[in-house]
């Protein structure tokens, strides 16, 4: 019985086929195709040229004898531009919902972070765009064809290899590295702004939206907020090209903060992750996400670090933007401590000791809260005392002396003053035995905090008698809440410490407090109620009346 396939029979005998050329080898001919990252081919626009094949894979009846040999599949050809008329090839591919440009720029696969580009179907990182590349075979095998080199911004279409230049991807450049000119930037304070709105259709104001709180990172989100809104360094970083040789640290600080203030983002919200990243590096895992840290020591490390990475000097005053806006004088009299028989061993200032004058720089002043009532009211209820601003800074005004060790020091503040103030109220203080917290409340007015009082006269820079007014522009609260079971390794007893930071809108004259993803308005009158930690004071440039508005130039 014959088989359902025939198998055709020889015509001649294999011993008389003499004299007779083998037939050609069965290679693919891919003539000089280059094969490397970002080179177009001999042909244009896919066309072939002489000698040169796409796909010789033999022929149709070909009994696929395992005798013959192998038969390799060719690459695409690589093209240096779209075939005409398809220009907006793969572009509705595209989903603008899965773009997140705020995380760490590193290869899904090689974890690599060289010549990195992203996805825009689906919106993950590879690496590389050449025929070996992770981007190449994730185009392959997930049939995703677009995507966007993260540091030229340019975007390409695997595996053809050509550049797309449409109009229409200009947003998402613009989303991935926002640029400003210096008129926007400079009417960033001084224009209402209307609402800006996100693809979710969601209304949000630039400069004030939510920050992640990947885990334990509210500490780094409060003052960074609080930084984004101090006008000199903003403007810096929304500005200036922070390449090479600047720090790392630098050129990340000044993405996050442009794109705070992007008035065509996707989502309504940023997220710190790429910055804290390099933070964690840069501290030694001293400062990390995953673990709540003080907001005063982050801040601290953060200016000093930014001043480095900025090209700023140790020695030199003033070399770096960090110096010029923060940056103050002191002067600091130190006295020693003795016991004397005839005042019954006390301890006591001894009026005719040597007096040490020194001076030096700072960037935040501390400010020392009164101590807090041990025993409840009457009414059984703890006593949350107040005590106003002006008091605590008392400490610089060179009369009240501050006990430190074995020595008692006074404090007085030097012209020039720098054009923003940040205080450091200490409300933490550790023993032995536990972590303890001041919950005394700070009250104070938000405009016309007069400094003058508390600084050294000099002719030369300040008219004596004349009030200098600083106002506030950002207010730093800590708020204390029960820790869950599961947090209680990390609190403070059985509190767990969150972060919020108050910020001014000069533009509109309110008030906005913004914790982690949440941002609402706030009276200016109920600043002051929380638990004060951080604040920024600007220095008022011209007078004002009472009120509080610019008076009219003459």
């Amino acid at each position: 019985m014959e088989s359902g396939r025939r198998k055709r029979q020889a015509v001649d005998a294999l011993d008389e086929m003499t004299g007779i050329d083998s037939p050609a080898s069965k290679k693919s001919r891919l003539g000089d195709v280059e094969m490397t990252d970002g080179q177009a081919s001999p042909a244009q626009n896919g066309q072939p040229t002489n000698g040169e094949a796409t796909a010789d894979v033999g022929d149709d009846n070909d009994d696929g004898d395992d005798s013959g040999d192998q038969i390799p599949i060719s690459a695409p050809i690589r093209q240096s531009a779209p075939t005409d008329g398809y220009d907006d090839l793969y572009l509705d591919t595209i989903d603008r919902n899965v773009l997140d440009f705020d995380f760490e720029k590193l290869c899904s696969v090689s974890l690599s972070n060289i010549n990195v580009y992203a996805c825009l179907v689906c919106g993950r990182y590879y690496q590389g765009r050449g025929p070996k590349s992770h981007a190449y075979f994730h185009a392959l095998d997930e049939d995703h064809h677009v995507f966007i080199n993260m540091h030229t911004q340019k975007v390409y279409v695997l595996p053809e290899g050509y550049e797309v230049k449409s109009k229409a991807l200009d947003d998402i450049k613009y989303v991935s590295d926002p640029r400003y000119t210096k008129q926007q930037v400079a009417e960033l304070d001084r224009r209402k702004k209307t609402l800006s709105w996100t693809l979710a259709g969601k209304e949000y104001a630039p400069g004030y939206v939510g920050m992640n709180d990947i885990k334990e990172n509210d500490y780094l989100n409060v003052v960074v907020q609080a930084l984004a809104h101090v006008a000199p360094l903003r403007n810096y970083f929304l500005l200036e090209d922070l390449g090479p040789p600047r720090s790392e640290l630098a050129r990340r600080t000044g993405i996050l903060l442009r794109k705070i203030w992007n008035p065509r983002a996707f989502k309504s919200h940023v997220s710190p992750h790429e910055l804290l990243q390099q933070v964690a590096l840069d501290s030694s895992k001293r400062f990390t996400l995953t673990h709540q840290s003080d907001p005063a020591d982050f801040l601290s490390w953060f200016l000093n670090h930014l001043h480095l990475g900025l090209g700023g000097s140790k020695t030199k005053p003033g070399s770096s933007i960090i110096h010029r806006v923060f940056q103050g004088k002191l002067r600091v009299e130190s006295q020693a401590i003795t016991a004397r028989a005839d005042a019954g061993d006390r301890l006591r200032f001894e009026e005719a000791a040597e007096v040490r004058v020194d001076h030096t720089r700072f960037l935040l002043l501390t400010l020392d809260l009164p101590a807090a009532p041990l025993f409840q009211d009457e009414n059984n209820r703890n006593i949350i005392p107040q005590v106003p601003l002006a008091r605590i800074l008392s400490k610089y005004d060179g009369r009240h002396a501050q006990e430190h060790l074995a020595q008692r020091k006074r404090y007085r503040l030097l012209h020039p003053l720098p054009p923003y103030l940040v205080f450091h109220v200490k409300r933490f203080s550790k023993n032995k035995f536990v972590s303890e917290r001041n919950p005394t409340i700070v009250t104070f007015d938000a405009r016309g905090l007069d400094v003058s009082p508390y600084v050294e006269p000099d002719p030369d820079h300040h008219p004596p008698g004349e009030p200098i007014l600083y106002d506030l522009v950002a207010n730093v609260v800590h708020e204390a809440v029960r820790a869950r079971r599961e947090d209680v390794a990390d609190a403070v007893g059985e509190e767990r410490k969150t972060w919020k930071v108050q910020l001014r809108d000069k533009a509109h004259d309110e008030w906005v407090v913004c914790q982690d993803l949440f941002v609402e308005k706030v009276q200016s009158e109920l600043l002051y109620l929380g638990e004060t930690y951080l604040q920024i004071w600007e220095r008022r440039r011209t007078p004002r009346d009472s009120k509080g508005k610019a008076k009219a130039a003459a």
